[in-house]
């Protein structure tokens, strides 16, 4: 017996933001809202009684509730995406392409709103929200080319007989997205899962739900059928419903390496197909042939932007011979950091998302001191004078770090660099790759050779030379590996691999006689 479809009968509501207007300032909100859900293309509040409250984290004044959706209003998502997927499916490639151009033009209309909704909850500066927004927005960009992505193959195999592939979509799918990211990570999933023919529950982070909310709005407006796009709240019941939920084909996670195995052993044990991308520890060696102002800037943007709390935060530092003496000048530099509201002019970082976040962060350079590493810039105890409640970390540089510390095994994610002294390349790649995490490693050097030995034997699947963020743009794809992906390395995000993850190859093999009539009844398969 079929289950009976749930339908939500709570009236629609809109988002507090517009286009026009959206937040400007870390002043205390006047009116708390609590966060809607998006089913089946309605803005609808939850009927829960438990909700998560949001801080701003500059002052820790409430911003918002997040409701932790009900079982409900869960299998409502769910029944909305079941319904949605047969016409979705079948609607052509042409189509959705049109729908993508208009998506992809009012992110662009709307990227100083989803800025604001990203600092507000999250911390990040304004320059650096926009990026979060810009790095989303291209994998939109590039997804327009689907025509292209999901062309088939076809070969004559035999006389008068042919094999087809095509790509069909999984069906029912979902992305479990992080607090750090919260509109490129979601749009590194929203349009690849839809272009292939799925449709999508959406459960953003609970600390930053803002952004996914706006990108909602932008859907429907751009013309996302009812039920294509479903978004829900809470946190670990949310997650587990997804993981055990059978309509749910595949899962899209990012997040910390406890919580990203637990969703790639549970979901697939379920059967659903997962990408789980997780920690990180990446390094960057550096020559004494480099350039060193080069040097300087790009490790200081790279360990200290959107404060340390990126996936390919540059958070390990190998200084090879002399270039262990610019330090002091390293230093020098990194003091002239802005730490401050990420609204405030001339912020050139933000706090960090949290209480326990900061908390950890200071154990962790606590941990580096007592264990004989040398604080040459101590960021705890920082507040700036406008925002004294925030959760604030300035930039933090140790050296004297070794790779049995505390500091050095455990990703920080905080604005946190830790330093490393090697005699050689050799003994420097060494050290990297003897750690568990393989997001990304750089050198920075003015030797090919250098490079090209470094580029073979180092292990990170994401590898940069005189580029201190080497994440791909949209036409490759994100290449992590080792402990930073769960399962082995699947690297799936975006590109042809994450068309390939979200959809599934069907071949045909068919035979069209070149006679009218068969001559005879063929009982073998046939080879020629």
């Amino acid at each position: 017996m079929s289950t009976p479809a749930i339908r939500l009968h709570a009236p629609e509501h809109q988002l507090s933001s517009t286009t026009d207007s959206f937040p400007t300032s870390h002043d205390k909100v006047s009116k708390i809202i609590d966060t809607l859900q998006f089913i089946d293309n309605k803005f609808v509040a939850s009927e829960t009684s438990e909700f998560i409250e949001l801080h701003d984290p500059a002052t820790n004044n409430l911003v918002t509730r997040v409701p932790c959706s009900t079982d409900e209003e869960l299998q409502a998502s769910v029944q909305s995406a079941q319904r949605a997927f047969p016409k979705w499916r079948a609607t052509s490639v042409m189509a959705k392409q049109q729908i993508m151009f208009r998506f992809v033009a009012l992110i662009r209309q709307n990227m100083d709103r989803l800025a604001a909704v990203i600092t507000l909850e999250g911390g990040k500066t304004l320059a650096d929200a926009k990026g979060d927004v810009l790095r989303g927005l291209q994998v939109a960009e590039a997804t327009c080319a689907a025509p292209e992505l999901l062309k088939g193959e076809v070969l004559e195999v035999a006389k008068d007989m042919e094999t087809r592939t095509y790509r069909e979509p999984l069906g029912v799918v979902a992305a479990i997205c992080p607090f750090n990211f919260p509109s490129m990570i979601p749009l590194w999933t929203l349009p690849v899962a839809t272009i292939t023919g799925n449709t999508l529950i959406v459960k953003p982070s609970e600390r930053v739900p803002g952004a996914a909310m706006v990108l909602a709005e932008l859907s429907r407006a751009a013309g996302f059928p009812d039920g294509v796009i479903n978004i829900i709240h809470g946190s670990r019941r949310a997650v587990n419903f997804i993981l055990h939920e059978p309509a749910i084909k595949a899962i899209s996670f990012v997040g910390s390496n406890q919580a990203g195995e637990y969703v790639y052993k549970t979901g697939s044990a379920n059967g659903k197909r997962v990408m789980a991308n997780l920690g990180a520890k990446n390094h960057a060696i550096v020559l004494p042939d480099c350039g060193k102002d080069h040097f300087m800037k790009s490790v200081i943007g790279a360990a200290f932007g959107a404060s340390g709390q990126r996936c390919m935060a540059l958070s390990a530092l190998i200084l090879v011979e002399k270039t262990k003496e610019w330090l002091p000048e390293l230093v020098e530099r990194t003091k002239e950091l802005q730490t401050n509201g990420g609204f405030e002019p001339g912020a050139d970082l933000g706090p960090v998302i949290s209480p326990q976040s900061k908390d950890r962060i200071e154990s962790l350079i606590e941990s580096a001191k007592q264990e004989g590493a040398n604080i040459l810039l101590d960021g705890r105890g920082y507040a700036p004078d406008k925002f004294p409640n925030g959760n604030w970390v300035a930039p933090t540089i140790i050296d004297k770090v070794t790779p049995s510390m505390r500091c050095y095994r455990e990703e920080i994610f905080g604005p946190v660099l830790v330093c490393l002294s090697a005699d050689t390349l050799d003994e420097a790649i060494d050290v990297i790759n003897e750690n568990d995490y393989g997001n990304g490693a750089v050198i920075f050097t003015q030797s090919g050779s250098s490079a090209e030995s470094f580029r073979r034997r180092i292990e990170a699947g994401q590898v940069g030379i005189n580029v201190p963020l080497p994440v791909p743009l949209p036409m490759f794809s994100f290449t992590g590996n080792k402990k930073s992906i769960a399962g082995g390395g699947a690297n799936t995000f975006y590109g042809r691999p994450g068309i390939n993850f979200f959809s599934q190859l069907q071949t045909v093999t068919a035979r069209w006689s070149r006679d009218d009539v068969p001559t005879q009844q063929e009982m073998a398969m046939p080879i020629l």
